[in-house]
């Protein structure tokens, strides 16, 4: 990594522009940066640093005044770095928070940190990162250091030196692991270190799980049956659970698993014994009860049969009556015939008296016998067929003449219609006359829409044009003004320096005088006397005072070149926007804008019109047509309705004439035929009423014959006697079914009691209780056995799962106590618990520190011409504590290793030069091989005696070695004469601090 520029401004104590071109001293390769104590030559690594990584080591923990406290409220703070690496070039500019003027207002506000990173290409910048974030990853990314990594091997500041050399074992670990990035160890003990909690404190959850289960083998176990002789080796011991190891715990398990399986062997087979023994006492009683309950059967139906035999002369009687029913049912039929014709003779004399009464009322004519009736209904109905048809006319006659009425209502409304379409159709033309002529108006205003639209947008642009040359009017009055009273500025301070200059040689002879000295020759004149020196006058000028005229007047000469490039930038701004703005006033503008605009929403509106004109232009079309069509639906429609009163009037006049001819001098055909139709009705009534009862009459006398007969032949005395033997079906099915009934019970139940007669059982009740109470007894203890087999059944397999469970927890146990050793071996080696209380990130640092040990000896070699050597030792430090990380100094004159602390300043100076110059070595091996092109180093060489200087400044020399650019801070006089190339940093009058190549 080679540094090429470096650009401070307004920072530490820099207040103007500074600019360090590295690249001067790349011929020389070694220089001095040199200047007074607080001058501000560390202040140029602090901007190196803040610039790259934004943060300065210095500063951390307390104030961080990066601004220059020499600026002014309006002076910018801002720092630069370019370097290249890896073959490309790059530049890092950044800002830090600070406060400025607000640009509006009054008072202050803060202007935010601001970093930026870019690839210099040509001697331009492609910025490739524009946030303080994205710049850190890109740094990180090109750069390959870090902050620390990049202090300790290019920037080997103040103190840093001694204090690697001279730290203790924990010291010395931060630094390494900061550098070395081995901070993933304590990790890896971290995560170890959990890992072997959690695998112990699996180890201990398995042992108490395991007790757990072997609790629970305790407890079920203590369902076994008691045993009378036991060796006490099965768990459930008088111990108690827990009480014996795990392992003679899980053996009494196993052998407890073994006896409940012998024990269910036993209760299965006093199971089947109880079950047989139950089975035997089910038969017996089930023998017994079945011979009481045909005891009781046999007892019952004795019974019963003393029962039916108590029945036997009401079934007799019972017999006799249905046997009389059935005899009389040959005489129902005629007696029912006799009774109905009696009947039929009564209710036709009835009929035949209304009959009579009702023609007499209707006929005077005289006529009563059945054939001159029948002439009289014949006649009646011939002229009843003649007037039917017109009593359908006369009922048709009203809705006939209310259709005629619609037909004319119709009409009437299709001459309006008529009408109405003829109107509308007449006033279409001007319609369309004057859609045309809005039509052709709205065209021509949507014509100039584009047109609208152009102007609006280019007077727009003129109006934001005219807008920015109000804005930049401002500006160029204002930086006109302030580059006016730069050049009066400038002005002033030519005139200053002029008077200075003639007040100065006005005071020339009396500075000259100051110098004489009584007896040295004078440097004018020579003369050894000096009668008449010239006096100081009041108004003498001194070279400093000439000095900071000068100074003031560079300064105006470049605040007023600057001030002069404003006014030209504003100027050619202020030019092309007036361009822009086409000379036109802001108010003009605003004027014709606003017309455009008014056009253009004109135009817009003009379109839609247009578009709505033809959109009514076709619907007037339509509509046109259709109303055509509907006039001549309608005339068509009028001619038809017109037809058709015609025709209804001639029908209507021809039913009026046929109604008046059949009504004669009724009020109505209807009527007329109600009239004769009951005449008719009558008449017919009359003679039908005679015919019927004069065949009632022979029915009856018939039917009177037959029953007679029926009641002879039935076996009956008279007819009184057969009526009173004849029963309903309903009875008669009764009476059938008591006597089948009887008769089938008194046979069953003789066949039964013999069948039970046949067993001769005992007439005394045969005792069952006592079989019921054997099997009671038989399955409680058959429920017993099965009860006591299912519990052995459950507790066996109980135990074999618990068994199974314990050994398989026993065996996971076994493996996570392998595993936890091995875990626990494992964190205790990681984390130091050992002799050498050494850690694996302090074993892997101590590897490094051997490294750096080695590359420092080849120059701490050279250097002490050599007598010393450092060398690593992990020797327990003092009372034991941490080591790993410890260094000696080998002393060779003495051959014995000593505290580096023992060394002098001289000795301890360029041990610790050496010691950081091969860290310096190691880190950028470590940093992927990075190429040191510019190293600093700030350190004391002020504390070196000639002779150790001259050591040091060989080493420092021995570091150009391939093109190396070595800066080196140091106010020491003899480096000054032995480093010809140097850079200076000088304080001004003012307080703040310059730089000179």
């Amino acid at each position: 990594m080679r540094i090429h520029r470096v650009e401070i401004e307004g920072f530490g104590p820099f207040r103007e522009r500074q600019v360090i071109d590295l690249d001067a001293y790349a011929v020389d390769g070694l220089f001095l940066i040199g200047g007074r104590t607080g001058a501000g030559k560390s202040s140029i690594l602090d901007a190196i640093t803040f610039t790259i990584f934004g943060s300065v080591p210095r500063y951390e923990g307390g104030e961080k005044r990066l601004r220059s406290d020499h600026c002014e409220p309006d002076d910018p703070t801002s720092v630069a770095v370019e370097f290249t690496t890896g073959g490309t070039r790059w530049r890092i500019e950044r800002s830090p928070e600070y406060e400025r003027p607000k640009k509006r207002g009054g008072g202050m506000t803060t202007a935010p940190a601001r970093a930026q990173m870019g690839e210099v290409i040509g001697g331009t910048v492609e910025w490739k990162a524009a946030k303080d974030r994205d710049v850190a990853n890109l740094v990180a990314e090109v750069v390959g250091l870090n902050q620390q990594q990049f202090l300790q091997v290019i920037l080997l500041a103040q103190g840093r030196f001694a204090r690697f050399l001279l730290a203790d074992n924990n010291d010395r670990q931060k630094l390494l692991r900061t550098l070395f990035g081995s901070r993933r160890f304590e990790d890896y003990e971290n995560e170890l270190d959990q890992r072997r909690r959690a695998a112990e404190a699996s180890v201990s959850e398995g042992r108490q799980l395991l007790s757990v289960v072997l609790d629970q083998a305790d407890a079920i176990a203590a369902g076994l049956p008691p045993r009378e002789e036991t060796d006490g080796s099965e768990i459930g011991s008088t111990d108690g659970p827990g009480a014996a190891s795990e392992e003679a715990r899980l053996t009494g398990l196993s052998r407890a698993e073994h006896r409940s399986r012998h024990e269910v062997e036993v209760a299965e087979a006093a199971e089947v014994a109880a079950r047989r023994i139950r089975e035997s006492a089910a038969a017996e009683c089930e023998r017994l009860r079945g011979e009481r309950e045909k005891q009781r059967q046999r007892d019952e139906l004795r019974r019963k049969l003393e029962e039916l035999d108590a029945r036997a002369a009401s079934i007799e009687g019972e017999r006799a009556e249905l046997k009389a029913a059935r005899r009389a049912e040959s005489v129902r039929g005629a007696l029912d015939a006799a009774t109905r014709a009696l009947a039929s003779v009564t209710s036709a004399a009835r009929t035949l008296e209304r009959a009579r009464a009702v023609w007499e009322e209707v006929d005077a004519s005289g006529a009563s016998a059945p054939d001159e009736l029948d002439a009289v209904v014949e006649q009646a109905q011939q002229r009843i067929g003649a007037w039917q048809p017109m009593l359908e006319v006369e009922q048709r006659f009203p809705e006939a003449e209310t259709a005629l009425d619609r037909l004319r209502t119709e009409a009437e409304q299709i001459a309006a219609r008529r009408h109405e379409l003829a109107a509308q159709l007449a006033a279409i033309p001007e319609q369309r006359k004057r859609l045309e002529s809005d039509a052709r108006s709205a065209a021509e205003r949507a014509a100039g829409r584009q047109h609208a639209e152009e102007r609006v947008t280019a007077l727009t642009a003129q109006l934001d044009a005219a807008r920015k040359v109000s804005r930049l009017l401002e500006e160029y009055e204002r930086v006109a003004r302030r580059a006016e009273e730069a050049r009066q500025a400038r002005d002033q301070a030519d005139r200053e320096l002029g008077e200075l200059h003639r007040r100065r040689l006005g005071g020339y002879a009396a500075e000259l005088a100051s110098e004489l000295v009584a007896g040295i020759p004078c440097a004018v004149c020579g003369s050894t006397a000096h009668p008449a020196p010239a006096e100081r006058a009041d108004e003498h000028v001194t070279a400093d005072e000439i000095d900071a005229a000068e100074e003031r007047k560079s300064a105006a000469a470049r605040s007023e070149s600057r001030a002069s490039d404003e006014r030209r930038d504003a100027q050619r701004a202020l030019a092309e926007a007036e361009a822009r703005a086409g000379g036109r006033t802001l108010a003009d503008l605003e004027a014709e804008r606003d017309a455009a605009l008014a056009q253009q929403k004109d135009a817009e509106a003009a379109a839609g019109e247009l578009s709505d004109l033809e959109a009514s232009q076709s619907a007037l079309a339509a509509e046109e047509q259709r109303l055509g069509n509907a006039r001549t639906a309608a005339e068509e429609e009028n001619s038809e309705l017109l037809a058709a009163i015609r025709s209804a009037e001639n029908e209507l006049q021809k039913s009026r004439a046929a109604i008046a001819e059949a009504r004669g001098d009724a009020d109505s055909v209807a009527a007329r035929l109600d009239v004769e139709r009951s005449r008719a009705a009558a008449a017919s009534g009359f003679a039908e009423g005679q015919r019927e009862a004069s065949r009632a009459e022979g029915a009856a006398a018939q039917a009177a014959e037959a029953l007679a007969e029926a009641v002879a032949e039935a076996g009956f005395a008279d007819v009184e006697k057969a009526r009173s033997a004849i029963r309903d079906g309903a009875t008669q099915e009764r009476l059938e079914r008591a006597i089948s009934a009887y008769d089938a019970d008194m046979q069953s139940t003789k066949a039964a009691l013999v069948e039970l007669e046949l067993l001769v059982l005992p007439d005394e009740e045969i005792d069952v209780d006592a079989a019921r109470a054997a099997l009671a007894q038989a399955e409680d203890e058959r429920d017993a056995a099965v009860a006591h087999l299912s519990s052995m059944r459950q507790l066996a397999t109980s135990l074999a799962d618990t068994l199974h469970r314990a050994d398989d927890v026993h065996a996971r146990i076994a493996g996570a106590a392998r595993e936890a050793a091995v875990i626990r071996d494992l964190a205790d080696a990681v984390a130091g618990r050992n002799m050498k209380k050494m850690d694996l990130e302090t074993f892997v640092l101590a590897a490094e520190l051997e490294g750096i040990v080695e590359a420092a000896n080849r120059r701490l070699d050279e250097m002490s011409d050599g007598r010393y050597a450092l060398q690593h030792t992990d020797a327990l430090a003092y009372r034991n504590a941490a080591s790993g990380l410890g260094l000696e100094v080998l002393d060779r004159f003495t051959g014995q290793p000593r505290s580096p602390r023992s060394l002098s300043g001289g000795e301890t100076f360029l041990a610790s030069l050496a010691l950081a110059l091969g860290l310096a070595e190691v880190v950028t091996n470590r940093a992927g091989g990075i190429t040191l092109d510019t190293l600093f180093i700030d350190e004391g060489f002020g504390s070196l005696d000639s002779e150790t200087l001259e050591t040091a400044m060989r080493t420092l020399d021995g570091l150009r070695a391939g093109g190396r650019t070595v800066g080196v801070i140091s106010h020491v006089e003899a480096m000054k004469e032995q480093i010809p190339a140097q850079l200076r940093v000088d304080r001004t009058p003012q307080g703040w601090s310059t730089v000179s190549q």
